[in-house]
């Protein structure tokens, strides 16, 4: 591990199982054996107050000490005291923050990450480390056809909104900097298959072998500067998204691209054969009858999500620009068109046999004609909308 001063080094570790994030845990511990472990669970204490429970453990006899805890607040806010205290009495190390699978894991350590009120930040008793989720290839592959139930999640502030399984699942494997499964020796072709998909899913994470010994060093690298922003921009509403192209077990991602907005009309009917086959989806679009407004398209097994996120930066909208993240404006700028502004649609279809020619030349289809496009906002916006009700939902 390469630390400056007196900084230690904090690792995040989940998993889709508690089983599967005890055995990330060890695996870590067996390459760092004098870590501290702080495990996390969060649970509703009514009223929109989340009661944040942590226990640690480690070989240092002073933390025989330190009983459980439980505390009513927002989870970055409490962890991090946890944090920062623990740096004054056990000073430079290496913390593993373990978090349950309920735990929506970027939101949360983008605030984690965050100066508190006070001033005092992580970032100056800590380098960031990789984000580990350990992964039950079976129950993964379960969970992410699993869109007839809703799940909470906790952010960084508390509960965000209800999540299907499969979002969940999907948004677990796309924190990971490293993925590890573990499955048992009469699921090689479930742990085949859901490797394939979570690579499809995240195509920079590294990929380890769940045997001690192999690759220590991708689990105590330092994460380089930047590694909040770089958090951002994955959660950001208007981004492009990494695409991994070869194909395994028949899993693929297709990438569709357009300028012209799309028609609401035409895209609602050509839902269903679009989304055949497709197991996870996310992008965002324009319909020209909301010709202002980003719309977020997200899927994760045969749920799809559709909601007005944000505005389009116009060319003389000062104050927007100012607020848009650095990398908004990077690709603002880079897709600048003299008549779209920086409108544009990209959506990325993961799922099993895809018809790439199908699939684009469907959503190619609900495109504006030219005709329609020569209407102008005017014609666009009296275009009947069956998707999205007046609030952009």
């Amino acid at each position: 591990m390469s630390t400056e001063g007196s900084k230690g080094l904090l690792s995040v570790v989940t998993g889709n199982t508690p089983d599967a994030r005890r055995r990330a845990v060890e695996r870590i511990l067996s390459v760092s054996p004098q870590a501290v472990v702080i495990a996390v669970a969060v649970q509703d204490g009514g009223e929109g107050q989340p009661i944040v429970q942590r226990s640690m453990s480690g070989v240092d006899p002073r933390l025989l000490a330190v009983p459980p805890q439980a505390a009513t607040g927002r989870p970055a806010v409490i962890v991090r005291q946890d944090l920062l205290s623990l740096h004054r009495v056990a000073g430079r190390g290496h913390v593993v923050l373990a978090l349950p699978d309920d735990a929506n894991v970027l939101p949360f350590l983008v605030e984690l990450w965050r100066s508190g009120n006070d001033g005092r930040s992580l970032g100056d008793h800590y380098h960031s480390g990789p984000v580990l989720v350990g992964v039950d290839p079976s129950r993964l592959l379960s969970d992410i056809a699993c869109a007839h139930r809703a799940t909470p999640v906790w952010e960084g502030r508390g509960y965000g909104s209800p999540l299907t399984l499969a979002e969940v699942a999907a948004r677990q494997i796309e924190s990971a900097d490293v993925l590890m499964f573990f499955s048992r020796g009469d699921e090689n072709s479930s742990a085949q298959g859901a490797a394939a998909l979570a690579r499809q899913l995240n195509a920079t994470a590294d990929y380890l072998p769940s045997d001690e010994g192999a690759a220590g060093e991708a689990l105590m690298r330092c994460a380089p500067a930047g590694f909040v922003d770089r958090w951002l921009e994955r959660l950001e509403p208007v981004t492009t998204v990494g695409l991994r192209r070869e194909s395994g077990q028949r899993v693929r991602s297709v990438l569709w691209r357009s300028r012209r907005p799309v028609h609401a009309q035409r895209l609602a009917e050509a839902l269903h054969p679009v989304m055949q086959g497709v197991v996870r989806s996310k992008g965002h679009l324009w319909l020209c009858n909301r010709p202002d407004a980003v719309l977020a398209w997200r899927s994760a097994g045969p749920h799809l999500q559709l909601r007005e996120s944000d505005r389009w930066l116009g060319p003389d909208d000062r104050l927007a620009w100012e607020a848009a993240s650095p990398q908004r404006r990077t690709l603002a700028s880079w897709f600048w068109h003299d008549y779209y502004g920086e409108r544009r649609n990209e959506i990325v279809f993961t799922g099993v046999d895809l018809d790439e020619e199908l699939l684009r030349s469907t959503l190619d289809a609900t495109l504006l004609t030219d005709h329609e496009l020569s209407l102008g906002r005017e014609g666009w916006v009296s275009i009947h909308d069956p998707l999205l009700d007046v609030e952009g939902n």
